[in-house]
């Protein structure tokens, strides 16, 4: 492994790319996107599979940058993100249509107005979340319906304090960190006519046929290999509080009305059980990775990475090293900027991009 012998500059973002919005996100990459383009700009790749997507950011971009992407997560709420907006080419949402969408009508469920009252959001915007799900079915199709829902979680974490649940508030903008941020103030019915309008105008047809897909890395199975993929696998937490699933279980419950997952019912905030991935636990971290080279070892292998994850830099690249037989390290300082709280300050870190070619 070899550290770059020059940094890479920050490079102009497509066009495309630069209309993405920034989701509060832990571990988000939208900041560094620039920088992340400085890197795969230089590469040889027409194919490309993000298969730990997230907030959708680097997919997005590499849909900008006329590839044929292949984005996935683990997770339902970012595969919805995905598929809203990398794997969407043409579906938007009329304002009669967002409009019908926040028609309440008789009968419909009331499912989340019951489950989490008094815990995050008004009772008026628990109602909306209820009638906005009950109202998908009006849809066209499930790009249309992928579009809605990703205006409904993000308008959510707009919502929210910090953008996460893991504290209740009791009414959606608690004295505790009201600040008088305009997305405090305006009701979940405002936000989502907003959101929806916003993603709308990011939606783009690049050319090139791409796909978002639930899927756990290790179950995709690909008879061809993609050029390239780029990694940023979930960090071995260094608290529970950098669990994603306790961050964002509302999100999770929310982009699939909690089918297929169970509440923890002593739980305050009503967070649902965390599903397995090894890259969260330290006995198990180094074989998934060992596995992940692995089953990429036919690609160009970027992997993003920070100096607080484990296993460490130079665990990673010897790991690397013996499925590629050239590594190159780019390196930069960055800090997250999450969340307003004194304990922000570890967020400074170094970050990490690992290339293996060859």
């Amino acid at each position: 492994m070899r550290v770059a012998d020059e940094p890479v500059d920050d490079g102009r973002l497509p066009p495309q790319a630069e209309l993405y919005p920034e989701f509060r996100y832990m571990g988000s990459k939208h900041r560094l996107l620039p920088w992340l383009y400085g890197i795969l700009s230089r590469l040889n790749f027409e194919t490309a599979d993000d298969p730990f997507c997230g907030a959708g950011n680097v997919a997005y971009l590499l849909k900008s940058m006329g590839k044929t992407v292949r984005a996935s997560d683990f997770l339902a709420f970012p595969t919805k993100i995905a598929s809203a907006l990398v794997a969407n080419s043409e579906a938007t949402l009329t304002e009669a249509t967002i409009g019908r969408l926040l028609t309440p009508h008789r009968g419909q469920r009331d499912f989340i107005e019951r489950t989490f009252s008094g815990i995050f959001f008004t009772p008026d915007d628990l109602r909306v979340l209820d009638t906005v799900w009950a109202n998908l079915s009006c849809l066209r199709n499930d790009e249309q319906r992928a579009l809605a829902l990703t205006a409904l979680l993000r308008s959510c974490m707009k919502r929210q304090p910090r953008g996460v649940f893991t504290v209740a508030n009791g009414s959606g903008n608690s004295s505790r960190y009201d600040d008088g941020r305009r997305d405090l103030q305006l009701s979940l019915t405002e936000h989502f006519v907003e959101q929806a309008q916003l993603l709308n105008s990011i939606v783009f047809d690049s050319g090139k046929r791409c796909t978002a897909a639930r899927r756990d890395v290790f179950a995709i199975d690909r008879r061809t290999p993609p050029d390239l993929v780029y990694l940023d696998p979930p960090y071995v937490p260094r608290a529970d509080d950098n669990c994603y699933v306790k961050r964002y279980h509302f999100l999770e419950g929310l982009a699939t009305y909690w089918d297929g997952v169970r509440i923890i019912e002593s739980s305050k905030v009503k967070k649902i059980e965390k599903p397995y991935t090894p890259f969260s636990y330290r006995r198990d971290a180094y074989a998934a990775f060992d596995q992940l080279f692995a089953k990429y070892r036919d690609s160009i292998i970027v992997l993003s990475y920070s100096d607080n994850g484990f296993p460490n830099r130079s665990v990673l690249g010897d790991l690397l090293g013996q499925y590629k037989r050239a590594v190159t390290v780019h390196e930069r300082s960055h800090r997250y900027h999450f969340g307003t709280h004194a304990s922000v300050a570890r967020a400074e870190t170094m970050e990490y991009v690992l290339v293996g070619t060859d």
